[in-house]
C-alpha cells in the first residue's frame, strides 16, 4: 500500500530494477541446480548410491530457492562505511558468488531488525519496502543522523510496512513476518541452539510467529545438525497446525515435522474418544507417571520355588536365592525394563552354566546353545518369563484404566480413592479396540519410555499454546528433547484455560526436567490486535491472570469494540445481522460462542468459506479479521470463564463485536 502522506521515492524506478534484477538471478540459480539435480537422478538411477543421497540434497535445495509468489527482498541496509546488503527471503548471489540479497538469518542482516536511532548499529541508513509479489509499490528511508526520516514514515509510531501487513486481511493461514520482525522479536529470534527458551507473550505479540521464525534460523545456523535430527513443532490441535502449516515453507524449511502430542503417537494408538476434564486433569497430574511405574514393576515376580531346565547334557537347577541376586542385579542397573530383562535372562544362562560346569565338567557348552536349550524347555521358558515378563505399555496403561485392582496397587498412596473411581472405566474387548482419549496418549509414552528406552530426540522443539499442556505431556515433550534442550516453548498464562492448565512457567520448567539452560523470555508489545479491542480484553486480566503484565498494542487508533444489545428471542438474528455486515468488508470472520449454542447459531447463521462458528477454546492461536463473541457473560460465567473470554476477545485483529441478551460482565465496563 502506497503511503498517502508521502510523495512518490525518486528511487522506486532503480529499486524496482534491482528487483527484477534479483529474481532474474535467484532463477538462474534454480536452473543451475536443476541442471545438476537431473544429472544425479540419472544417476541414481543406474544405481549409483551416492547420486542419490546428492540428489535429495539438491531436491531440497531447489525447494529452497522456491519462493513462491512471495516477496524475495523486502528492504535494503547502508553501512556507514559505504557497503550495501539488500536483505530477503532467500540468499541469491551472482554466478560470480556476489550477493545479491542476503538471507534474512545472517548476521550482516542482523541491523536490518534491531537498529534504532540510540543504537545504529553501524548503519547510515535502513530502507524498508512495500512489496507486492514483484511489485514495489513504496519505499520509506530511515536515516540514523536525522531524526525527521524516522518519523516521515510513521503512522501512530508504526512504520509504513509494518502497518500495511497489519491492515493486511487475513486469509485463514498464518503468514510469516520475515519482513516486518521487531526488535523485541528478533532477539528470541536469534536466541542460541543451546537454550531452552520460555516466551511469555499476550495476544497478538507475534510469540508464534517468533517461535517459527527461530525454528527457521536455527535451520539456517545449524543446517546439517538439524537435517539429521530434524525439528519438531507442537501445537495444539489439528486446526492450529493446519493455521500455522505453510510458516516454515514459505521461509524454505520442509524439514520440520509439525503434530499435536498425541499426534506423537497418533499412527499406533489413533484418539477414539473424549472425557469430562476432570477425569483428564488426574490423568495429566504428574504423579500418574509413578502411577505407571509401579504398575510396569508390579509385573515382577520374585522367585519363589526351583526351576530346572532340561539341556542337552541333563537337567541344571537353578536355586530361588540365585535367581532372585540375579534379578536385584538388573534392576541395580537402572536402565529401561526391557534392556534390563535382557540382562536377568543373560544372568539366567551365566547361572545355567556355572550349575553344568559343576555336574558335568567335562562338557564345553556356549551360551547360545544353553539359551537355545532354554527355549526349547518350555516350562522352564514359561518359569523365568513369570519372573520377568515381557510387557506392552497399551496394554500396561490399559490394564490401569480398567481393572480396579491393577489401578489400586499402582496408586496406593498415590492418587486418592475419589481419583481412582474417577479414571476408571469399562474395558473394551481388547488394546486395539481401545477407545484411547488424548489424555491417555501420554501414559502410554511413559510408559513405552519405561519398558522400552527413551525415545529418538529432537535437536530443536517448538511447542505453542505451552501453557496448556499437562504435567505428563511436557514430560513427553522433555523425553524427547533431553536432559539439556534445545526448545522454543511459546504460550500465555492469561490464556492458560484447561483443567490442567500450567500455574506459572516455572512449574511447566519443572515438569520438562528443570532443563539448566532455560531462561524466559517477555514479548509485551502487541502488534495484531488493535489497542481498543485490547484494552477492553485487558480489563479481564485482574481476575484471568493477576500475575501477568498486560500487553500494550501499537494500533492505538483502531475500531472500538461495537456493543450490541438485543432481546433473547432476537440473539439469533441479530448475530446474523452483525456477520453480514461484517463479511461485507473482512475476508474472514468469526462468531465465538459459549457451546451450548453452537447448534443454534449453526442453523441459523448465513454458511459462508470465510466464516468461522466456534467455541472459545476451538479459537485459541487463531486470528480472524472481524469477531463476534456471543453472550460474553455465559463466556464468563463457565469454569476459567475469564480466560476464555480473554481468549475469545482477542482473537479480532481488525473489528469486535460483542453480541448479548445478558448483561456484560461488569468488569468489562470498568476502564
Amino acid at each position: 500500500m502506497v503511503s498517502a502522506h508521502r510523495d512518490i521515492h525518486p528511487d522506486l524506478e532503480a529499486e524496482q530494477a534491482y528487483i527484477v534484477a534479483a529474481y532474474d538471478h535467484l532463477a538462474a540459480m534454480q536452473g543451475r541446480t536443476s541442471v545438476v539435480f537431473e544429472k544425479a537422478l540419472d544417476d541414481a538411477r543406474r544405481g549409483d548410491v551416492n547420486a542419490d543421497a546428492q540428489a535429495m540434497h539438491l531436491g531440497k535445495r531447489l525447494a529452497q530457492l522456491d519462493v513462491g509468489g512471495l516477496a524475495l527482498c523486502f528492504g535494503r541496509i547502508d553501512e556507514e562505511d559505504a557497503e550495501t546488503f539488500y536483505v530477503g527471503r532467500r540468499h541469491v548471489e551472482t554466478p560470480k558468488g556476489d550477493p545479491v540479497v542476503v538471507d534474512w538469518r545472517a548476521p550482516v542482516s542482523v541491523p536490518f531488525y534491531r537498529a534504532t536511532v540510540q543504537d545504529p548499529f553501524g548503519l547510515k541508513r535502513r530502507r524498508r519496502f512495500s512489496i507486492e509479489g514483484h511489485h514495489l509499490l513504496d519505499i520509506l528511508d530511515e536515516v540514523f543522523d536525522d531524526p525527521d526520516s524516522m518519523l516521515s514514515g510513521m503512522a501512530g509510531g508504526i512504520a509504513d510496512p509494518l502497518l500495511a501487513e497489519l491492515e493486511r486481511a487475513r486469509t485463514g493461514e498464518m503468514r510469516d513476518i520475515v519482513a516486518t520482525i521487531q526488535a523485541e522479536q528478533d532477539v528470541v529470534v536469534r536466541a542460541g541452539l543451546d537454550v531452552c527458551l520460555v516466551v511469555q507473550g499476550g495476544p497478538g505479540t507475534g510469540k508464534t510467529a517468533v517461535g517459527l521464525h527461530r525454528a527457521a534460523y536455527l535451520m539456517y545456523e545449524h543446517r546439517e545438525e538439524l537435517t539429521d535430527s530434524r525439528v519438531l513443532v507442537i501445537g495444539p490441535n489439528p486446526v492450529f497446525l493446519r493455521y500455522i502449516s505453510q510458516v516454515l515453507p514459505s521461509l524454505g524449511e520442509t524439514s520440520v515435522v509439525q503434530t499435536t502430542v498425541p499426534g506423537l503417537r497418533g499412527a499406533s494408538f489413533p484418539v477414539r474418544a473424549v472425557e469430562p476434564a476432570a477425569v483428564a486433569a488426574v490423568k495429566g497430574d504428574a504423579r500418574m507417571a509413578e502411577v505407571v511405574q509401579n504398575a510396569c514393576r508390579a509385573r515382577l515376580r520374585r522367585p519363589t520355588d526351583d526351576i530346572v531346565v532340561a539341556t542337552r547334557w541333563g537337567p541344571v537347577r537353578l536355586t530361588p536365592d540365585a535367581l532372585g541376586a540375579a534379578m536385584d542385579d538388573a534392576l541395580a542397573l537402572g536402565r529401561s525394563w526391557q534392556l534390563d530383562r535382557d540382562a536377568f535372562r543373560g544372568s539366567v544362562i551365566g547361572l545355567l552354566l556355572e550349575g553344568l560346569e559343576r555336574i558335568r565338567p567335562d562338557v564345553l557348552a556356549t551360551r547360545e546353545q544353553l539359551a537355545e536349550d532354554v527355549r526349547n524347555d518350555r516350562g522352564a521358558s514359561s518359569a523365568i518369563d513369570r519372573i520377568w515378563p515381557a510387557i506392552s505399555a497399551p496394554a500396561i496403561v490399559r490394564q490401569i484404566l480398567t481393572s480396579r485392582a491393577t489401578l489400586a496397587r499402582a496408586a496406593d498412596g498415590i492418587l486418592v480413592a475419589d481419583e481412582q473411581r474417577l479414571i476408571l472405566r469399562k474395558s473394551s474387548g481388547s488394546v486395539t479396540q481401545e477407545p484411547w482419549t488424548s489424555a491417555d496418549i501420554p501414559l502410554i509414552d511413559e510408559a513405552e519410555a519405561f519398558i522400552a528406552g527413551l525415545p529418538r530426540k529432537y535437536g530443536h522443539i517448538v511447542v505453542d499454546e505451552a501453557q496448556d499442556l499437562s504435567a505428563m505431556a511436557l514430560r513427553v515433550l522433555a523425553r524427547r528433547a533431553g536432559p539439556r534442550p534445545s526448545m522454543t516453548i511459546l504460550g500465555d498464562l492469561a490464556q492458560a484455560t484447561t483443567a490442567w492448565s500450567q500455574p506459572s512457567w516455572e512449574e511447566a520448567l519443572g515438569h520438562l526436567g528443570l532443563p539448566p539452560n532455560a531462561e524466559i523470555a517477555e514479548l509485551e508489545i502487541g502488534y495484531r490486535v488493535p489497542g481498543p479491542i485490547l484494552e477492553m480484553a485487558n480489563r479481564l486480566l485482574p481476575i484471568a491472570a493477576p500475575n501477568v503484565r498486560p500487553s500494550r498494542s501499537v494500533r492505538a487508533h483502531g475500531t472500538p469494540p461495537a456493543l450490541v444489545l438485543v432481546a433473547a428471542d432476537e440473539l439469533l438474528a441479530s448475530v446474523g445481522t452483525e456477520l453480514t455486515a461484517l463479511m461485507g468488508d473482512w475476508v474472514s470472520v468469526a462468531v465465538i460462542a459459549p457451546e451450548a449454542l453452537l447448534p443454534a447459531l449453526g442453523d441459523a447463521l448465513p454458511v459462508s468459506a470465510g466464516v468461522s462458528l466456534l467455541e472459545p477454546l476451538g479459537a485459541k492461536g487463531l486470528e480472524f479479521d472481524a469477531v463476534i463473541v456471543v453472550e460474553p457473560a455465559a463466556i464468563f460465567a463457565e469454569v476459567n470463564g475469564a480466560r476464555l473470554l480473554y481468549v475469545a476477545m482477542t482473537r479480532a485483529v481488525q473489528e469486535l463485536s460483542l453480541v448479548h441478551s445478558e448483561p456484560l460482565p461488569p468488569v468489562l465496563l470498568t476502564a
